[in-house]
Parts: structure tokens; C-alpha cells; sequence
């Protein structure tokens, strides 16, 4: 598996390394890659499994400058995910965000289809285009970014599939991507990037033209609250990590959206849970709303009991 980390990130990391050994049935290992002001700060994690790298490893590739609106830092991570590869470390690697939280136990079987060929994560996205906040903060832009890649690579399909993130990297994918893309235009992972910064998009879309090795589609392994209505929602249906590790590996409680409210326990019960997301008169609104509901049903079958 590859992180990519900060020290902004460093209790985020924290609590996915802690998640990662007590669920990482076959003894996988985690490279952690961090710039090297944060060598230090991050090398606690270090041991038989967690391997903690500096980014400088991949010096060549990294911007210092913002890119396509995106700050350097938020591009070098992507940058780190396309060339990890090159390191020679791994042949396949599973991208794993920081937010992550591991639910369930985990081995080489969940991510490989056979010996040498990872699963893809394809999907179209339906339930995030029906979902009207989604749609109009993140899809439209988003849609027009990918198409724009398939344009570039000269794919065509009535049909564009890829993922937000949590992939499994195929470093004969990304190999071919350099090769047969890259080079012959003369650009760089950043040249790429600065088309369009998403960096899971390029893989899928090179894979689907390509098929340099075979596509075994599989849905996501992570569960991915986006926004915070989503969390919500998922919490007042009662779901719970039981039931999402039926589906899923890990969940990530995004933190573009959740950093202000701090980090946000997946195990925390439903007051603590949906309590970051309310102000103290919608907490009391909601208290309020919920004594009346209890009060309401209880003097409804006192009246009933009496009445029989």
C-alpha cells in the first residue's frame, strides 16, 4: 500500500496505521512517503510493516508552484501515487488516503485478481449524479475534467468509468502511461496534472484504451462520506461499521468538509457522531425533538393500556 502524507495529516496517519496493523491479516506492507522536513516527525510509525520514505525520492517529478488552481502540495501527492512505481519498491500498490479508518480484516485476495494482475475500481457514479448538492458543487466540473482526459488520450466511449481514489496501481499500467503517452509528447506527470489533476481518472482512462494488462472491475473498497450530508444521512439510518465492512474494507469520513468540526471517530455512537455537525440550538432542537417523540410514544401506550 502507498500514503502520501503531511504533519497536517500527522493524527489522521496515526489513526490509519493503527487501524491498518490491527486489521492486515497477511502482513502487507504500508510505504509512507512525506517530505523530508517530516522524516522525523513521521519515522514513529516505522516497523516491520510501515516503511517511511521522503518524497525527496521522487524529486524530479515534484512542483514547487501551484498548479490548475491546486496548491504544490496537493499536486505533488498526486504526482507521488502516478511515480511511486518507478521506485522499484512494488509492482502493484493499493493508494490509500490518510482519512482512511481499515473496518475489517484485509489480505492480498481483496485487492488481486491473480498472482500479477490487481483488481480496477470502475464505477459511474450514478448515486453521486442523482444527489443535488453533489451535483452541483463537485459533478458538473469534475464530468468535464474527465472527458477532457479521454479527449487527450484520444479514448472514446459512451461510457466513462474511473474512481475518486483508492485504487490499486498497476506499475505496468503506469509504466505504459509514461512510455506510449508521456514521452512521445515530451510532458512529464505534471504536464499531465496540469491538464487536468486527476490523477485516478489518467490510470482508468489508459487502462480502458489500453488493456496493457486484464481489467477486473471490482466497486470501491472504501466507503467515501463526500459531504457531510451524506454522513448525516448515514447516521441517522443507524448504519453502523457491521454493516459497512459487509461491503467494504475502509471509510473515509472526508476531510475537506469534516477537518473543522476535527477528526471524527467512524466508531463514535449516534449523539457523538452527527453532535460535530449541529450547532448548540439544532443540537438542543434535535434533544428537544427527541424527548417529545419518546414522551409522545410512551403516553401513547399508557392511554392505549388504560383504553384495553
Amino acid at each position: 500500500m502507498l500514503l502520501k502524507s503531511y504533519r497536517q495529516d500527522f493524527e489522521y496517519t496515526r489513526r490509519l496505521i493503527n487501524s491498518f496493523n490491527h486489521h492486515n491479516a497477511e502482513k502487507l506492507t504500508l510505504f509512507v512517503v512525506v517530505p523530508e522536513s517530516d522524516l522525523e516527525l513521521f519515522d514513529e510509525f516505522a516497523d516491520d510493516t510501515v516503511t517511511v520514505l521522503s518524497e525527496l525520492l521522487l524529486a524530479e517529478y515534484l512542483v514547487s508552484e501551484p498548479l490548475n488552481g491546486y496548491r504544490s502540495g496537493y499536486i505533488n501527492q498526486e504526482i507521488a501515487k502516478l511515480s511511486f512505481w518507478e521506485l522499484g519498491y512494488l509492482e502493484n500498490y493499493f493508494c490509500v488516503d490518510s482519512e482512511a479508518v481499515f473496518i475489517r480484516d484485509f489480505g492480498l485476495q481483496d485487492f488481486m485478481a491473480d498472482s500479477t494482475t490487481p483488481y480496477t475500481v470502475l464505477v459511474e457514479d450514478k448515486e453521486l449524479q442523482v444527489e443535488p448538492r453533489y451535483f452541483r458543487e463537485h459533478w458538473i466540473g469534475r464530468a468535464e475534467q474527465i472527458q477532457h482526459i479521454a479527449d487527450l488520450l484520444d479514448y472514446s466511449s459512451p461510457v466513462l468509468r474511473t474512481c475518486h481514489g483508492h485504487q490499486v496501481f498497476s506499475s505496468t499500467v503506469l509504466q505504459s502511461f509514461v512510455r506510449d503517452f508521456l514521452g512521445p509528447r515530451g510532458w512529464t506527470y505534471r504536464d499531465a496534472l496540469s491538464e487536468s489533476p486527476y490523477e485516478f481518472s489518467w490510470y482508468n482512462l489508459w487502462l480502458q484504451k489500453t488493456q496493457v494488462i486484464g481489467i477486473h472491475q471490482r466497486e470501491p473498497f472504501v466507503k467515501v462520506f463526500h459531504n457531510e450530508d451524506q454522513h448525516v444521512d448515514a447516521i441517522t439510518r443507524g448504519v453502523t461499521m457491521e454493516d459497512l465492512a459487509r461491503s467494504y474494507l475502509a471509510v473515509v469520513i472526508n476531510s475537506s468538509y469534516s477537518r473543522d468540526v476535527g477528526i471524527i471517530s467512524p466508531y463514535a455512537s449516534k449523539p457523538e457522531a452527527i453532535a460535530p455537525y449541529l450547532s448548540y440550538g439544532e443540537l438542543a432542537s434535535v434533544v428537544g425533538r427527541k424527548v417529545v417523540d419518546t414522551l409522545s410514544r410512551r403516553l401513547g401506550l399508557t392511554r392505549r393500556s388504560q383504553t384495553e
